[in-house]
């Protein structure tokens, strides 16, 4: 791991501290939107997720499965009681 990756980390830690903060200010003061904008957030990341999905079934390419012919059979050996002697 190099300290790009620590920094970015750090980062993170610092933006979901903050946001947790204000949220429970927000909650504190009884605001509407400190339950909205979560809630608002969370319900448009599943309708995106959902609709990907939905999307990414309906124009996936599907080629049908190609069976390999069977080898042709091989000549087989006249039997040894088949020959005139």
């Amino acid at each position: 791991m190099n300290d790009a990756s620590r920094i970015q980390g750090g980062l993170i830690c610092v933006a979901v501290f903050v946001l947790g903060a204000c949220f429970l200010l927000g909650l504190l003061q009884q605001s509407y939107w400190a339950l909205a904008i979560p809630v608002a957030v969370a319900v448009f990341f599943v309708l995106g997720l959902t609709f990907w999905v939905g999307y990414t079934i309906a124009t996936i390419q599907i080629e049908p499965y190609e069976e390999a012919e069977p080898p042709p059979p091989s000549p087989e050996p006249e039997a040894a009681s088949d020959r005139p002697a």
